[in-house]
């Protein structure tokens, strides 16, 4: 079924849809919730146009984030590739190589942290950052020790929303400012509006959300992602925070797992088609026009059929045969396939994972919103390095 002009999406085996979710989702609309308000066109960005102006000139950015503060500009740079001259260096990790990112005579640092105190962006802004740099932080706007920090070094600052977590903060300015240096259109991203008036779109999603949630209850746990577009790897695994962190909770959710494919074909399919059935599946495909072709005059005879194909061709009639086969096998699947790749289609994905992940957050009956263990492990570190 065609759920916008770019994305075609099979649902899992149908079921009865949920007159619940419809009014769930309704009623998710209609109130006043910042993280829904952030995927529409009416959500304010805390920055200027001016910040653009002044600070887009920079060839390259280094990104100093932990978790949503980076995955979801991880996300657009990696799936937009071809659209960037920008080069984006994203510093995510407390690895020895980031002491050896060398800077370029222009470039930029943006520092992003919802709370101001997220211990591994404080180590790296430590490391690489500067006074005599050009520096930008994302915070809230409160006593923290990364507002104290971009107060000394006299940088830009810019609020993070209050109501939004990192997770879901995508369509705000943590994402939105980062793909605006990219040179995006952060415009094009913000696709609620036509999509909740969208019927296809709609009820793809709420009967969707109703199968997950039924696999749920059949104890099918794992959500494997079987990626065949090597761009969207980020994305998904953007997707895999949203997921595990939104519902991982009161001994429930759903473990998300990416499988980078056809590679795995190799490794993990043979566990996916005749190992534990406790899993459903997603097939992620995006058409490309400029993958590399076959040499025609070096295939061997044995192997004609190559001939006149490209990589794109391969790829997809490899997706085919697997699904033909996950069908033959009675295993539970959904398709993405996207036929452009721009601002708009991945602006409408990361719609369809949000509301999806609240929608079933809400059927689970637990907040979407929190993640009260991880703030444990927090406190623990700290006792530590006391």
């Amino acid at each position: 079924m065609k759920i916008s002009e770019s994305i075609y999406f099979k649902n899992f085996k149908k079921k009865k849809i949920s007159i619940r979710l419809y009014k769930m989702l309704k009623d998710l609309t209609l109130k006043e919730n910042q993280i829904i308000r952030s995927l529409t066109g009416f959500y304010k960005n805390s920055y200027s146009k001016n910040i653009i102006l002044n600070f887009r000139k920079y060839p390259e950015i280094k990104l100093i984030g932990m978790g949503g503060s980076t995955l979801g500009a991880r996300a657009i740079y990696s799936f937009l590739e071809n659209k960037i001259k920008k080069k984006f260096i994203f510093v995510d990790s407390l690895e020895p190589k980031n002491n050896k990112i060398k800077n370029k005579k222009n470039f930029l640092n943006l520092v992003i942290s919802k709370s101001g105190n997220t211990l591994e962006t404080i180590a790296n802004t430590n490391i690489l950052v500067k006074k005599n740099h050009k520096n930008i932080f994302i915070t809230q706007n409160r006593k923290s020790y990364l507002m104290e920090l971009a107060k000394k070094l006299k940088a830009e600052v810019i609020y993070h929303n209050d109501f939004i977590g990192g997770r879901y903060s995508v369509l705000s300015e943590v994402g939105m400012l980062p793909a605006e240096l990219m040179g995006l259109n952060q415009k094009k991203f913000k696709q609620f509006n036509n999509l909740v008036k969208n019927k296809n779109f709609i009820n793809s999603l709420i009967l969707n959300v109703s199968n997950i949630h039924e696999f749920i209850k059949k104890k099918k746990f794992n959500s494997i992602i079987l990626n065949y577009d090597q761009n969207s790897s980020d994305l998904f695994s953007w997707y895999q925070q949203l997921v595990a962190e939104s519902l991982g909770k009161k001994g429930k959710g759903i473990l998300p797992v990416i499988s980078s494919m056809p590679k795995d074909n190799h490794s993990l399919m043979q566990y996916y088609l005749d190992g534990n059935k406790n899993s459903f599946f997603t097939f992620f495909f995006v058409k490309d026009d400029f993958s590399d072709k076959i040499i025609n005059k070096d295939v061997l005879n044995s192997h004609y059929y190559l001939k006149n194909k490209n990589f794109f061709k391969i790829r997809e009639a490899q997706l085919l045969a697997t699904q033909k086969v996950f069908k033959k096998k009675d295993i539970p699947f959904r398709s993405f396939y996207l036929n452009k790749r721009d601002e708009k289609s991945l602006g409408e994905l990361f719609t369809f994972f949000i509301l999806e992940t609240i929608l079933l957050g809400k059927l689970l009956d637990i907040n979407p919103y929190t993640q009260p263990s991880v703030e444990l492990i927090k406190t623990e570190t700290k006792r530590i390095l006391l």
